[in-house]
C-alpha cells in the first residue's frame, strides 16, 4: 500500500516564520495560448521537505550532493502524543514511545537502529496545520537529538522541525525560559549528515514499519527541498 504523507504546495500556504510566501499562478493558459504552464514562487523549506546539512552548518553538504539513495528510508513510527504546546521531547520519552523503560534508552534505541534509518515522530501537531497554534509544536532535546545522531538514525516529524519555532502573537503559549535558542537539535542531526524530514501529514493508521521515500528536487547548492513524501508497506 501507498499513502501520500505530504502538504500540497499553493498559494498562501503555511510557511515557517520570516520565510517567503508561496505563489503558484497560472503563466500560459490554454484559452489563451493553447497549453498550461504556471509559475511557482517558493522557499527551499516549504510544505513537506527535507533539509540538507547547508541548512545550518556553513560547511555541510548540499542537497545536490547528497546520495538519493538516502532519501529512501526503512521508517519506524514514533507515537509521542499527547504531547503539550511546546513540550520538550527527551531521549528518555523517545525510548519509553520506542516500547523501552526510561532507564534503557541506549538499548532500546540501539535495536532499533539495527532495523531502521529514520524514526518517524508523531506529535499529534499536523492537526494545528494552517493556524498560528502550529508554531507551538514540541521539539527534540539537544540530548535526544544526539541519541539519534550517535545510532545514525534520521529524524521526521509532523511539525515544523525539530527545534522550537517562534512564537505567534496570536496565541496564548509562551516559550518556557529553559527553551533553547538556535538550532540545537538540528545541528546535532546534520552534522552527522542525518535526513530531518519535516511538515509530514497523514501519520494516523500508518503501520509501526514501513518504507518512507521522499526525494529532493536537484537544486544547486540547496539547503533543503520540497518533496512528495510516500509511505509503503505492505496490506
Amino acid at each position: 500500500m501507498f499513502r501520500d504523507l505530504s502538504r500540497p504546495i499553493e498559494t498562501g500556504m503555511p510557511v515557517y516564520p520570516g520565510d517567503p510566501a508561496v505563489t503558484l499562478a497560472p503563466d500560459a493558459t490554454h484559452e489563451a495560448d493553447g497549453y498550461a504552464t504556471s509559475e511557482l514562487r517558493t522557499g527551499t523549506h516549504v510544505g513537506t521537505h527535507v533539509d540538507a546539512p547547508r541548512h545550518t552548518l556553513s560547511a555541510g553538504a548540499t542537497v545536490d550532493e547528497v546520495d538519493p539513495g538516502r532519501f529512501a528510508f526503512d521508517a519506524r513510527l514514533v507515537d509521542l502524543r499527547p504531547l503539550e504546546p511546546r513540550e520538550a521531547i527527551t531521549a528518555e520519552a523517545l525510548s519509553e514511545a520506542l516500547g523501552g523503560e526510561t532507564d534503557a534508552v541506549e538499548e532500546e534505541i540501539d535495536a532499533v537502529d539495527a532495523e531502521v534509518d529514520l524514526l518517524v515522530c508523531r506529535t499529534g501537531w499536523a492537526a494545528h496545520w494552517g493556524t498560528e497554534r502550529y508554531r507551538d509544536h514540541p521539539y527534540l532535546t539537544e540530548a535526544a537529538a544526539a541519541r539519534c545522531s550517535d545510532r545514525g538514525v534520521g529524524v521526521g516529524l509532523d511539525a515544523f522541525g525539530p527545534d522550537p519555532t517562534p512564537t505567534a502573537a496570536e496565541t496564548d503559549v509562551a516559550a518556557a525560559s529553559d527553551e533553547p535558542d538556535g538550532t540545537p537539535a538540528h545541528d546535532v542531526l546534520l552534522k552527522d549528515d542525518l535526513p530531518i524530514v519535516e511538515n509530514l501529514c497523514g501519520l494516523d493508521g500508518l503501520p509501526a514499519r514501513f518504507r518512507l521515500y521522499a526525494f529532493p528536487l536537484r537544486l544547486r547548492d540547496g539547503d533543503g527541498s520540497p518533496v512528495r513524501a510516500v509511505a509503503e508497506w505492505e496490506a
